[in-house]
């Protein structure tokens, strides 16, 4: 497979997951962030923990959805993660569930 396949593959999955997206974010209620992922979900929980001088943040959520193009299930009853850096929640209002039909670039290009 050449990098442009590679790429042209990648961009297509992008694309293939903002659909998805679209199509589910009026179903949650919750937007979080981390460093590594993005997450929708019903139910949150943040708790800081702190062991030997190290802070770091454990996140529950409840029927939640993965923003990730290489995972195959997206959908999880329940996920935890424990991250170090800040974590990002908001809770949506409903405006903010309206997700326009254009302008998703794939890559970011």
């Amino acid at each position: 497979m050449s990098s442009e396949d590679l790429e042209k593959y990648e961009t297509e999955m992008e694309l293939a997951l903002y659909r998805e997206y679209r199509d589910v974010v009026h179903l949650f209620s919750h937007v979080v962030e981390t460093e590594r992922r993005f997450y929708l979900a019903n139910s949150v929980d943040v708790t800081v923990r702190g062991e030997g001088g190290e802070v770091y943040f454990e996140v529950t959520m409840e029927d939640a959805w993965v923003w990730d193009i290489y995972r195959p299930a997206r959908f999880a009853r329940q996920v935890r993660v424990v991250t170090f850096k800040d974590v990002n929640v908001e809770e949506l209002a409903k405006s903010d569930l309206e997700v326009p039909e254009s302008g998703f670039r794939p890559g970011g290009r």
